[in-house]
């Protein structure tokens, strides 16, 4: 077997372009052993479920590519390299693009998604298609993180039994059981910084509107943002650099000494005190940001936070849901517009699915979620307006923090240990800090940072103000090199054994 002479374990975009350069490797044998691994571990073995469909066409590209550098062109650090995209990013090619549903099985997609587009012209090797959380984690409000009606459910890398967060699980599975080098995730609140916390690795949710959402299956126009998973922040800054916008190569922002001269604002409140396992690990992360010449100012209250995490006016929940609601049923019937072969047309189309197909989409949770978003009105609302304006407002005290105290950057626990898969009740939420990044739009940097129990991964996130990636790469990147905690998982079955 090609695992067996080319070795995946931890390996680096650097470390297999260097290989590939001389010759000892080459892209084709690359995909096959990505291939071959998928089929040992993620369908065989620990079956983790983190990845929904090969692309059939991935050896071709990968022989493709292997004639170009052959004849001496090479398109830059990603050329011939595998990378798995989440399946709500659109593939003009036999892959599906579904969001985890069976909704939307069968039906092409007529051109790529921007960012999938990107990695196609920077040599990138688009491998697989990911598992998720079905429609984002945006169906029901007691979901299983990972579980899907196409995918099932995904597994913790590290814990079988436990959680691999949500809703880019697969793609931060795959990446932490080295299925593939880096993968591309969505977050609109929490769901690259969660799985990629929840299975040791690196994940950057970029400022919305770094990278292009056209293409991507929808929540929310305010929040949705796409970034990518790595298992080292250069490799992650090598991905973003090809998908982002602005033409940045981020790999320039690798300082190894970048914390000496920071100012890093520590932002307990909402955000400790829910686990002292992660606490724990969060004391040791601003010890080595402290040893690292950092001036770290303790704690700083983020203005507006409670009043974001609060119940909005009349309704039942935060401003945000009231804005996600309304904007996902407008957002989602604009997207499946481009679908024209798909049996759905409308978010009442997918309720109505859903109830047929009951037994396969809903054994264990419902759409209370999409119930209350098809309820929604225009985005003429004043509901929805008033929304948005207190969202608004705390945006501009937000980025008035950063400007005014002249922080580089704030820190906080990325979120609690992985709770226990419970496909009955659904996650059981402990605590995260995407919160404030998430309704801002700002960007958010997640690192590892420690175990608890020397079993499930803890990250610790870098957030700043909009565009300031940059910045937040450079401080992660310091912070990973003077505590470097990522280890490969070992896949173990569960912690009830544990004395």
């Amino acid at each position: 077997m090609l695992t067996d002479r080319v070795d995946l374990d931890e390996v680096t975009i650097e470390q297999l372009q260097a290989r590939l350069a001389s010759g000892a490797l080459t892209a084709r044998q690359l995909v096959e052993a990505y291939l071959e691994r998928i089929e040992a571990v993620d369908r065989g073995g620990p079956r983790l479920r983190s990845i929904i469909e090969s692309n059939p066409d991935a050896l071709e590209i990968a022989d493709a590519l292997d004639r170009e550098r052959a004849d001496g062109h090479v398109r830059g650090p990603l050329h011939g390299i595998p990378i798995v995209l989440k399946d709500n990013i659109d593939t003009a090619d036999r892959m599906q693009t579904t969001a985890g549903s069976l909704a939307l099985v069968g039906v092409s997609v007529g051109e790529d998604a921007p960012v999938a587009r990107r990695l196609r012209d920077a040599g990138a090797v688009l491998l697989a298609k990911a598992n998720m959380s079905e429609w984002a984690n945006f169906r029901s409000s007691r979901s299983s993180s990972g579980w899907s009606g196409r995918g099932r459910q995904t597994r913790n890398a590290f814990v079988l039994d436990r959680s691999p967060g949500g809703s880019s699980s697969g793609s931060a599975v795959a990446v932490s059981a080295n299925l593939c080098v880096a993968a591309l995730g969505t977050e609109t609140d929490g769901s690259i910084m969660s799985p990629s916390s929840a299975n040791g690795i690196v994940g950057i949710k970029p400022t919305v509107g770094l990278t292009s959402r056209t293409g991507v299956i929808p929540i929310s126009h305010t929040q949705d943002t796409v970034g990518p998973h790595a298992r080292t922040v250069a490799d992650a800054a090598a991905v973003l650099s090809a998908i982002a916008e602005r033409g940045l190569d981020y790999a320039q922002s690798l300082d190894p000494r970048a914390l000496s001269r920071a100012r890093i604002g520590v932002t307990r409140t909402f955000h400790t005190g829910y686990s002292e396992h992660t606490d724990r690990v969060f004391e040791q992360a601003l010890e080595v940001l402290r040893l690292c010449g950092a001036e770290v100012v303790d704690e700083v209250d983020i203005p507006g936070h409670a009043e974001v995490r609060a119940n909005f006016e009349d309704t039942e929940h935060r401003a945000e849901r009231t804005v996600m609601e309304y904007e996902f049923k407008v957002d989602i019937a604009a997207y499946l517009a481009t679908r024209p072969d798909a049996p759905v047309r409308t978010l009442a189309d997918l309720i109505r699915f859903n109830d047929e197909h009951a037994d396969q989409e809903m054994p264990y949770f419902r759409q209370e979620l999409f119930v209350g978003s098809e309820a929604r009105g225009p985005l003429t609302d004043e509901l929805y307006q008033r929304a948005l304006e207190h969202h608004r407002t705390f945006v501009r005290g937000f980025a008035n923090l950063f400007a005014e105290s002249r922080f580089d950057a704030l820190v906080a626990p990325t979120n609690a240990p992985a709770c226990a898969i419970d496909l009955l009740d659904g996650d059981h939420h402990l605590g995260g800090s995407a919160l404030a990044a998430a309704v801002g739009g700002f960007p958010l940097v997640t690192v590892p940072a420690g175990f608890a129990l020397d079993l499930l991964p803890l990250g610790l996130t870098f957030m700043g103000p909009p565009m300031s990636e940059p910045t937040l790469i450079k401080l992660a990147y310091a912070f990973e090199q003077a505590s470097p905690i990522r280890r490969p998982p070992r896949f173990r079955a569960t912690m009830l054994d544990l004395p």
